[in-house]
């Protein structure tokens, strides 16, 4: 009874998907809401999942040469007024300090909703040779945006994330290191997050701003719908142009650098809920998962059951995050409870499993159970992790694959966005006002121009006249 409760509690995500994402991340305990509008309290399991996230990336990006640092929260009005495009981008999302304690500050201070302006003012202070270069930075933060409609991990006002930022003596140097991150994040999204990605460049109209290219990993979520995952800027030089950032090159001439930033955030739990999740909660994979597989002793009130479980689970916990439950819960409650918390393995032991040294090893990605020998744990439980990573990713591409259509007419574009859900592939002519069209008549945004370019018809969706690019369309979040 307990585990038919605790499902109803989910509105069915057939029924109404925007419900059923709400209630997963109530219910499984990832946030709580602040008393601050439009703000979210990451609850400890929240937390551990994007601390894992961290902690795999970290690594990778330390691999690849880069330091962390740390900028402060506040940048000066007249700091942020220095590129125009940029400032441009973010008026409408910046929040503002205008008091220090009760005194007015004599300059207004935005707290950061991105930190590309503190980079520059630095390394305006510590580059002068081409001996300084290049600089490869990261920093773990929240950032402040504005947002006028709210959604727990998606959009909310304050937010956590890594944001690189990059200075290089060359524009290839510079375009090389916006590429080599974009595949870090593509690579950390299908192996680490069991997430398929489409990697492309963004429109001009979707571009960062102050950036000369945006590159994207875009993601299907359960539903249909995209997701933006993972960003990476190339900004040439022009940010180093409005700080004044220059440095003796080695014919020990006066040059201007070229800059990259980068960044993922705290969205990309969301990313996780939405393409794994299912009506019984969150479904997570095993390398972000908190804890990636929970003993649940059967029949705990007979005798040796609890203590047998004990010593699988100390053996278990040196070869994976492995927890316990030995409270007075019912197994049913149990089964149910860390289903909710999406725990890729659950392995359950009663008496009889004893009696013939063995145990059930239940799967939470496709429910398989599995009679495993108790002296084969230590290989098995890491061969059932990967089979679960490995199921997740490819029913997500199975779910894309089957929601990915083609349109060469503004007829079917029309009809496919509003009766199939999914990403949909047209032409385009790279005119902006085409790309406004197709947003007017068919509610779709562009998601990328992916770098495996297909060419379907020879002309443009929207005009008709000669096409230039393929590009991914879709609704998104």
């Amino acid at each position: 009874m307990a585990k038919e409760k605790l499902v109803k509690a989910i509105t069915s995500m057939e029924e109404d998907f925007a419900k059923w994402y709400t209630d997963v991340v109530i219910k499984a305990e990832l946030i709580d809401y602040a008393s601050v509008k439009g703000c979210m309290i990451i609850r400890p399991y929240g937390w551990a999942i994007w601390e894992n996230i961290q902690r795999i990336m970290d690594g990778m990006f330390k691999e690849t040469g880069h330091e962390n640092v740390s900028m402060p929260m506040f940048i000066p009005e007249s700091l942020l007024q220095k590129e125009k495009d940029h400032v441009e981008g973010f008026a409408p999302e910046v929040a503002w300090v205008t008091h220090g304690g009760a005194e007015k500050l004599e300059e207004k201070l935005c707290v950061r909703p991105t930190s590309e302006t503190l980079f520059c003012d630095h390394y305006k202070n510590i580059i002068h040779s081409w001996r300084d270069l290049p600089k490869l930075y990261n920093q773990w933060c929240s950032v402040v945006r504005w947002e006028k409609t709210t959604r727990p991990f998606l959009r909310s006002r304050e937010f956590h994330w890594q944001e690189g930022h990059t200075i290089h003596a060359t524009a290839e140097e510079a375009q090389t290191e916006t590429i080599r991150m974009l595949n870090v994040y593509a690579e950390f999204a299908e192996k680490y997050l069991a997430m398929p990605v489409i990697k492309g460049v963004k429109t001009e109209k979707e571009r960062f701003a102050g950036a000369v290219d945006t590159y994207t990993i875009e993601a299907m979520m359960h539903d249909g719908k995209a997701l933006q995952s993972g960003t990476s800027h190339f900004f040439g030089d022009g940010f180093a142009k409005a700080f004044g950032i220059q440095f003796t090159d080695k014919e020990n001439k006066q040059a201007t650098p070229f800059q990259t930033s980068w960044g993922v955030s705290t969205r990309l739990i969301g990313a996780i809920i939405m393409t794994h999740g299912d009506d019984n909660g969150l479904v997570l994979p095993p390398a972000i998962a908190p804890i990636q597989l929970v003993v649940i002793p059967i029949a705990s009130h007979k005798e040796g059951v609890t203590e047998k479980a004990t010593e699988v689970y100390e053996r278990l916990k040196k070869v994976c995050r492995a927890k316990i439950d030995t409270t007075d819960n019912s197994p049913g409650w149990k089964f149910a409870e860390y289903e909710m918390k999406g725990v890729p393995l659950r392995l359950e032991l009663g008496p009889r499993d004893i009696e013939n040294n063995q145990c059930v090893l239940v799967r939470r990605d496709n429910g398989e159970k599995v009679v495993v020998s108790l002296d084969e744990l230590e290989t098995k439980v890491p061969e059932m992790l990967d089979a679960v990573r490995d199921g997740l990713f490819n029913k997500a591409l199975a779910n894309r694959t089957e929601k990915t259509y083609v349109a060469t007419t503004m007829e079917e574009m029309i009809d496919i966005a509003d009766n199939k859900p999914g990403f949909i592939k047209a032409m385009w002519c790279e005119d902006r006002a085409c790309e406004e069209a197709l947003k007017e008549k068919a509610g779709v945004s562009s998601r990328c121009m992916p770098f495996e370019q297909e060419q379907l018809t020879d002309k443009c969706i929207c005009c008709g006249r000669p096409a230039k690019k393929m590009v991914y369309w879709g609704k998104a979040y």
